[in-house]
């Protein structure tokens, strides 16, 4: 068992990793409940693999459940699903001071977050994420968010969790697919400023992959602390160091946009192109080694994930990409950052690439 603490001050929260925890939930999430009940949002696919173990768990502490199931995937992080939440929880007649249970994927959790944001002007919420994805990037850190038809999580806010709680046996239930594509997330903690990591993930990516628990705990574990000291430092990401967690996402919610949003990519997916696109063009500037470059590249690939334009499907022109960059959240008076590198584990917020650049880019990766 790890205990992770995010240190926010009075919002701070414990995240505990430990297999075989969603089975004693009772012993851990019965304290948050009113009267004897906690409401959980869930997804059809998570509640039929996950909510019976929640279920009895929370019954040998004599507490009841109270599930809201919603439909899986990226398209439920709408206004639509949004609301027919918000007036469920209001049907349960949700007070300000309850605790919303968010059992589910990266949708779920930023969908609950959200609502519990909003609902009577902020009630709380706990965080039990189901997919790798989720155990360790989105149930941290306190982001959450809907999508809009400019582009992806454009309507949310920052709303901590009170607890996290990450059971890693929930991922035994996911499709080989989920579990990749959650692990660029994974590598994403290397690529940024540890470098060690990195070659950890060179050695071991694949017995994570395979289902090895201790690569499998040793990584989320790693992942968590990561974030979680990042999250303490920049929690809103005001002094640029937060900013460091979405390497690969301007590129990858590009790609991600291009294919609707869709099962075509996935959001792990997207962000592992768009890792390997952001060390690519960071080569093309001189910024990184070419061999740094092809090391991204040739990993993301031995474990079957996107890694250019073309395995991610997508096969839009540069400056029809960049056309949906321009939607991004992270744009200030006119100007995208972008995360470069100067070589593995050397991650960096740069402010003044020249979109016009990188459209040109995209058509050399198209063309390639």
């Amino acid at each position: 068992m790890a205990i992770v603490n995010v240190a926010l001050g009075e919002r701070s929260y414990d995240i505990l990793i430990e297999s075989g925890s969603l089975d004693r939930s009772g012993a851990l999430l019965a304290k948050y409940a009113r009267k004897g009940r906690l409401v959980v949002v869930t997804d059809d696919n998570v509640a039929a693999a996950q909510l019976p173990r929640l279920d009895a768990g929370l019954r040998a502490a004599e507490t009841r459940i109270a599930p809201i199931l919603l439909p899986a995937g990226e398209q439920t992080k709408s206004w639509h699903h949004l609301e027919q939440l918000l007036d469920a929880l209001l049907a349960l007649e949700i007070e300000r001071g309850d605790h919303v249970i968010a059992l589910g994927g990266g949708v779920i959790g930023d969908l609950v977050g959200f609502a519990a944001s909003i609902l009577k002007r902020g009630c709380h919420f706990v965080q039990v994420p189901t997919t790798l994805l989720a155990q360790v990037d989105s149930s941290v850190g306190g982001k959450t968010a809907i999508n809009a038809k400019a582009g992806k999580n454009l309507i949310g806010s920052f709303h901590q969790p009170a607890f996290v709680l990450i059971d890693p046996t929930t991922l035994d239930s996911l499709p080989d697919r989920e579990t990749r594509a959650g692990y660029a997330e994974v590598v994403k903690y290397g690529l940024i400023d540890d470098a060690e990591f990195f070659a950890w993930c060179e050695r071991h990516g694949g017995d994570l992959l395979a289902g090895d628990p201790e690569a499998r705990t040793r990584a989320i574990e790693r992942s968590v602390r990561a974030k979680a000291a990042i999250v303490a430092d920049d929690e809103r990401e005001t002094s640029g160091r937060r900013a460091l967690l979405n390497l690969g996402h301007t590129f990858g919610h590009a790609l991600e946009a291009d294919t609707g949003f869709s099962d075509m990519l996935l959001h792990g997916e997207g962000v592992a192109a768009g890792m390997a696109l952001a060390f690519r063009y960071s080569a093309r500037l001189g910024l990184c080694s070419a061999g740094d470059a092809e090391r991204v590249t040739a990993h993301l690939k031995s474990v079957g994930l996107p890694h250019d334009l073309s395995s991610a499907h997508v096969t839009a022109d540069g400056p029809t990409l960049v056309g949906h960059m321009l939607h991004d959240k992270k744009m200030a008076a006119g100007t995208l950052p972008f995360l470069l590198a100067r070589g593995i584990g050397q991650t960096f917020l740069s402010k003044d690439v020249a979109l016009s650049d990188v459209a040109a880019f995209l058509d050399e990766e198209r063309a390639a």
